[in-house]
């Protein structure tokens, strides 16, 4: 019998020495993690698979929550953290051309969206990732974003660009210049705010128009503040991401390829995650966009891109792959034949 009993569980024995092995030579690392949701958030449940696969690239990650997204950039950035995910407008001041992905309507869809990360995570664009001591380690789609409305009519105003829209209420992260000048543009009133009071001030009656993708819309139960003649406009205005950084060297020298290798084969998986929250959104929510005020909407943010490009807000490189891969998939698009950004 105690042949048979060591036979069966010698290899188990194996295994568990072979694990404690491999977590002594694992380095330990914290990762501050933002989610509005905190420790019971999608963000945070999907730093919990990262941490399992950077096991395999000799590091130990401890998670850190922050509902405030400002906070774990802080921290981050006073080296309390040695990694952090963030959201790409965040990311933009530790590395301006990641940073710049979100560029608004940049990117019309996903597909757009994953030939530009496939680029980023290839081993001929790692210097683009580094800005020491950062280097970015991961890009991970959060959702398209849309335009929440408090009412449909605001639609019309803000396609025509001749309207008298000062009425008009709309949440601005103060962190984010790119959106200041947006709405400083089109001559709507802002309000300052953060992305963890956005959507309190959006249920309050406090702005008439916020932004984000999908998934925040049952998260922050945002019928509220749409009430009967509210709606999401069917027009992705930006593709947002979450962005992993760490201070390159407190990682061993292949774990930025080695991250945005396991990243980029993520993207599936997490657009698929943000396809079923666009589609829980009830078909009567939805308020579509007509060809001619989507060429309206098209223009101006251009316009606005071209302008924080001059500004330094945004990265010309991003800006310059992103119109390459719109053109890529449609050719025969304007800016295409005539327009250069």
């Amino acid at each position: 019998m105690k042949i048979v009993i060591d036979g069966l569980f010698r290899p188990l024995l194996a295994l568990v020495l072979c694990m404690n092995s491999f977590a002594v030579l694992a380095e330990t690392k914290s990762l501050c993690v933002f989610d509005l949701l905190g420790a019971n958030g999608p963000i945070y449940a999907q730093m919990k698979d990262y941490k399992i696969a950077a096991m395999a690239w000799n590091v130990d990650l401890q998670l850190k929550p922050y509902t405030s997204e400002k906070r774990a950039a802080a921290d981050f950035k006073s080296g309390q953290c040695d990694a952090v995910s963030l959201t790409g407008i965040q990311s933009r001041q530790f590395n301006l051309f990641s940073g710049s992905l979100d560029a608004m309507d940049a990117l019309p869809t996903y597909a757009h969206l994953k030939m530009v990360i496939t680029t980023m995570s290839s081993e001929q664009a790692t210097p683009l990732m580094i800005n020491k001591p950062y280097e970015v380690v991961g890009v991970i789609p959060i959702g398209a974003a849309y335009l929440f409305v408090n009412d449909r009519s605001l639609v019309s105003d803000y396609a025509d660009m001749a309207s008298d829209r000062t009425g008009i209420r709309v949440a601005v992260m103060d962190s984010d210049p790119a959106q200041i000048e947006l709405v400083g543009s089109i001559g709507t009133t802002s309000v300052s705010t953060s992305i963890a009071e956005m959507y309190k001030k959006f249920n309050n009656g406090s702005v008439d128009v916020s932004y984000g993708p999908a998934v925040v819309y049952e998260a922050m139960e945002l019928e509220k503040g749409m009430q009967a003649n509210g709606g999401v406009i069917r027009f992705p205005v930006a593709q947002l991401t979450l962005q992993i950084m760490i201070y390159k060297d407190r990682f061993p020298e292949k774990f930025g390829y080695e991250s945005r290798l396991y990243a980029l084969n993520q993207f599936d998986k997490a657009v698929m995650h943000a396809k079923n929250h666009e589609h829980r959104i009830a078909s009567q929510r939805w308020i579509n966009v007509s060809e001619k005020d989507q060429d309206r909407y098209h223009q101006m943010y251009r316009k606005t891109r071209i302008i924080l490009r001059n500004k330094g807000i945004y990265d010309w490189k991003m800006l310059t792959l992103m119109r390459k891969v719109r053109c890529k998939l449609n050719p025969q698009h304007s800016e295409c034949i005539t327009v250069k950004e």
